[in-house]
């Protein structure tokens, strides 16, 4: 199976683990993953307010003219702010008026897009395209016993509502069972963790954090795994303002399921990119890297 992957930006910050461990797990599954040549932001955050919406669309469809250049596999995005971006522009295309004014500013870059790419999110691939039986099948080292929190976030399925159950999402969990681990029942799996608010106003984010936190405990688990870089880093980072803040003790690893993936693949702690967590998950996976 071949895709043309568009890392993001995080994939060289703050998602790099997740990145990692994506082109990692590819391998044992055996997909090929090739990166879309000279890609840039995809407009994501707070780029349309500052160079409005056009222009940051324009940003995302130079990603899918690109792509389109390279043939015509999917688009696979790891970052679900990323997917939302080049998803919503694609389907942008559509019209007409905006296929033609696009294009225009792409002609600027000796590029063009006819939009007839689909832009997909990894954790749709995982399950629809590789599914969970190849999954499972690849499993050397059962995660037996493990107790994992699926953290969906607001953004990965119900943004463009193309895969999964956008209410009561099962893709992520169906996952941690084919690894062998245990789905928690998580009722906070799609609860907002204010995404890249951290930046303007980190106690309102902590607020937001605290509750999933919570959920988590509450139900048992031992980590936390997410397909979003934003919800990896603020359940992560923010744990130690959660604790300031709401005179608490959490400490529970967040890890992006590929690094679960990987551990569960007898890939070493290299390879799942584990030393990049901020809170450790040596003790909880103790039993396994």
């Amino acid at each position: 199976m071949k895709y043309s992957i568009y890392p993001g930006c995080s994939s060289e910050g703050t998602a790099i683990s997740y990145h990692h461990s994506t082109l990692e797990v590819a391998k044992v599954l055996g997909l090929e993953l090739r990166e879309i040549e000279d890609w840039n932001c995809c407009g994501s955050t707070v780029s349309s307010s500052v160079i409005g919406q056009f222009a940051a669309d324009v940003l995302s469809a130079r990603n899918l003219a690109l792509a389109e250049k390279m043939g015509t596999e999917d688009v696979v995005a790891t970052c679900s702010s990323c997917y939302t971006n080049l998803g919503c522009v694609n389907k942008k295309f559509a019209n007409e008026k905006f296929k033609n004014a696009a294009n225009d500013a792409l002609s600027k870059d000796d590029l063009s897009y006819d939009g007839k790419l689909k832009v997909r999110n990894i954790l749709d691939v995982m399950v629809t395209d590789i599914g969970l039986e190849q999954i499972a099948s690849k499993v050397t080292k059962p995660l037996t016993g493990l107790k994992v929190a699926g953290y969906v976030g607001c953004q990965t399925v119900r943004a463009l509502r193309e895969f999964d159950n956008w209410e009561q999402p099962t893709f992520l969990d169906n996952i941690v069972s084919a690894l062998g681990a245990e789905p928690v029942n998580f009722p906070y799996k799609l609860k907002c963790c204010t995404g890249i608010m951290n930046a303007t106003a980190p106690d309102i984010t902590a607020s937001a954090v605290y509750p999933i936190l919570k959920s988590a405990q509450e139900a048992g688990a031992d980590i936390i795994v997410t397909p979003c870089p934003l919800c990896q880093m603020n359940l992560d980072a923010y744990q130690v303002k959660v604790n300031k803040n709401f005179s608490t003790k959490y400490n529970l690893p967040v890890l992006f399921f590929t690094q679960l993936m990987a551990i569960a693949y007898g890939l070493d702690r290299k390879q799942a990119a584990l030393d990049y967590c901020i809170v450790s998950p040596n003790n909880a996976l103790k039993q396994w890297v």
